[in-house]
């Protein structure tokens, strides 16, 4: 069957790493949205949603060609997962959410605030 994998976590805790690692035909992060192509990020609040927008889409032309796919995000809340799980049924993936957690003490590389990040932590959701 084919797999979506959907990586979580806050800012630092490895989502990267772990998406690189993955044995997938394709891989994507709202992040990418952000990078130049001299690797340069260029993360602005307005274009926040644009970046998860453009992520879905590359999700969704990758499922019609039925590739195997992980896309690492924060995904701290359990609406944020639900476009993927809606493209997953429409075009019948398995989904397998992955959530990374910091117990290495890294740091994020996109500088986003501490204050932030506690936000994130304090709102994470997780459905069993």
């Amino acid at each position: 069957m084919k797999r979506l994998f959907l990586i979580r976590g806050c800012p630092g805790a490895g989502k990267t790493e772990l998406l690189q690692s993955l044995k997938v035909d394709a891989a994507f992060s709202a992040d990418d949205y952000h990078t130049d192509i001299d690797g340069n990020y260029n993360w602005k609040p307005e274009n926040s949603k644009a970046g998860h927008l453009w992520c879905q889409t590359q999700t969704m032309n990758c499922m019609m060609v039925e590739y195997d796919i992980a896309v690492a995000n924060t995904f701290t809340q359990e609406w944020e997962m639900e476009p993927y799980f809606k493209l997953a049924e429409r075009y019948g993936y398995r989904v397998i959410t992955l959530i990374v957690e910091n117990r290495h003490g890294g740091k994020n590389i996109h500088n986003v605030s501490e204050d932030i990040v506690t936000k994130m932590k304090e709102r994470f959701e997780v459905v069993l």
